[in-house]
């Protein structure tokens, strides 16, 4: 191992203990020692703090210490505002170590971080005459997909008529685009959020405002924690709470190694989003309409070692069976299986979230859908205990408030979950009924195998009618922002009998308007 070193960053005061078992605990995660530690680095306003200094006497290593000006030159991959604030760099642990380590440093750990430390680890690159120096300063941006691929993207000589559609692997979808985008600050019926009207209910708001009573009181998560297991039938060394789905999906991207990850499109693109915004290069395998939208696992290639896929998927509603998941399945591959509309789905068949003699499997939920608890901001992991262990620790203290947390528990009580089994019942009656008032219009086609609380249509001209429908007073969620669809596709949000009649009428009238 050539020339690893450690980046800290530390509170004034902070105790030697604390600074190596910060240090100790990455070290693990990269599988070193200390005895692999060949320097210490910081701030320069902190290489006097004895803690830090004690640190790196007890490793036996030079303690450097770098200007603000020089920490701030360095491009980091997880920036914060609050460092960046206080002393002028946005991670004093990421810039630290890949200055210490030299030109051409990776990354081996990302920025971690205890109540008053934060630390990273870096190593140098021998570098090598025959070797390309620029590549291997990018050496942590791995090699990507293209688009509806199963190919690298430089295409193997043993195949060379490999068609690339390189256009559609650039940013030209605006992955942070969602649904709340198209009502806010209007008064339209919406359409275009998947979240169930009339929520949360009454009872679980009542839960909501006695908690408040605690809010002096530091977080406590271990009875939603211990609900959340007996709920799936899982040890609680299995589950992870987090502030919502989007969260996980961060975690995911920060805290878990991956060289080739790869995101089953059309689907949620916060995944993407998160591991881009983590310094991956993503690939993206596209589902197609012609096959139904429907998962082909031979189409996920062979070296992704982290695949991220929706069950059932966002926006097009399909239900994959779980046997065609778990085929995606291998040893040294984390497979994350977002099922955030899973309790949508009557008798949640399909769903893996109770499986543990599946691989690499996470399995993410959240409770924003079913009980209208987007503001709220709660959700869970379930997966390994070390790979909970990997999400957590990328965490920060307290990440879920004591509101979300007794929210989390009154949802995984008999009652809540009767009452979303018969709401997913409602659910798929409603949509039926929807369906069938789509396929009344010759000019729209639905995705009829639609097992959510969603369905997704294909319009010419889809954007025009949706701007149409926005005149006459109803939201649609735009489906232009979901890689493998364009502006022919519109996302709409299942909703009671009275209000998918109205929408229906006025569908009517916006199609007549644009032909």
């Amino acid at each position: 191992m050539n020339g690893v070193t450690v980046g800290v960053g530390a509170r004034s005061g902070v105790p030697v203990d604390e600074v190596l078992a910060l240090v100790a605990a990455a070290l693990r995660e990269a599988g070193l020692t200390a005895s692999d530690v060949t320097a210490l680095a910081t701030l320069e306003a902190r290489a006097a703090e004895p803690g830090i200094v004690d640190a790196a006497g007890r490793l036996g290593v030079p303690l450097r210490g770098y200007r603000a000006e020089e920490l701030a030159a360095v491009s980091v991959p997880h920036p914060s505002a609050a460092p960046l604030a206080a002393t002028g760099t946005a991670s004093v642990a990421e810039a630290a170590a890949l200055l210490a380590a030299g030109a051409g440093a990776v990354l081996l750990v990302p920025k971690r971080k205890s109540a008053r430390v934060t630390c990273a680890i870096a190593r140098s690159l021998p570098f090598h005459p025959n070797e390309d120096a620029a590549a291997v300063r990018l050496l942590p941006r791995r090699q990507g997909y293209i688009a509806g691929q199963t190919e690298p993207r430089t295409p193997p000589t043993h195949h060379p008529t490999a068609a690339m559609d390189i256009h559609a692997h650039r940013d030209v979808h605006d992955l942070r685009h969602h649904g709340d985008a198209e009502v806010r600050d209007e008064k339209l019926i919406d359409l275009a959020v998947n979240v169930r009207t009339n929520t949360p209910p009454e009872w679980l708001r009542a839960r909501i405002a006695d908690s408040l009573t605690g809010l002096a009181l530091y977080p406590d998560g271990r009875a939603a924690r211990a609900a959340v297991a007996e709920r799936h039938d899982l040890p609680a060394g299995r589950v992870l709470l987090t502030a919502g789905a989007a969260e996980a999906f961060v975690l995911i991207a920060r805290a878990l190694p991956a060289r080739r990850p790869v995101v089953v499109h059309p689907q949620f693109t916060e995944p993407e989003a998160a591991l881009r915004d983590a310094g991956h290069e993503v690939g993206r395998v596209l589902l197609r309409e012609r096959d139904g939208f429907r998962l082909d696992p031979a189409t996920v290639p062979q070296d992704a070692d982290l695949v991220v896929i929706g069950n059932p998927t966002n926006p097009t509603s399909v239900l994959h069976p779980a046997e065609t998941i778990t085929a995606l399945a291998r040893p040294g591959r984390t497979l994350v299986v977002d099922e955030a509309f899973m309790d949508a789905v009557p008798g949640e068949r399909e769903s893996l979230a109770g499986r543990t003699d599946v691989p690499g499997l996470v399995v993410l939920r959240s409770l924003t859908k079913t009980w209208g608890l987007a503001g709220l901001r709660i959700g869970y992991v379930l997966a390994c205990p070390e790979t909970v262990a990997l999400l957590e620790r990328a965490q920060p203290l307290w990440p879920v408030s004591t509101p979300a947390l007794v929210a989390a528990e009154a949802c995984m009580s008999r009652a809540a979950l009767a009452e979303a089994e018969l709401a997913a019942h409602r659910i798929g009656v409603e949509r039926t009924h929807l369906l069938a008032g789509l396929a009344e219009f010759d000019e729209v086609r639905a995705v009829t195998a639609a097992e959510g609380p969603f369905v997704l249509v294909r319009i010419d001209r889809a954007d025009a009618v949706r701007e149409r429908l926005r005149a006459l007073g109803f939201a649609a969620r735009r489906g232009d922002t979901f890689p493998g669809l364009d502006r022919n596709w519109l996302r709409l949000a299942v909703r009671d009998r009275v209000t998918t009649n109205r929408f229906l009428q006025a569908l009517d009238q916006a199609l007549l308007i644009e032909g």
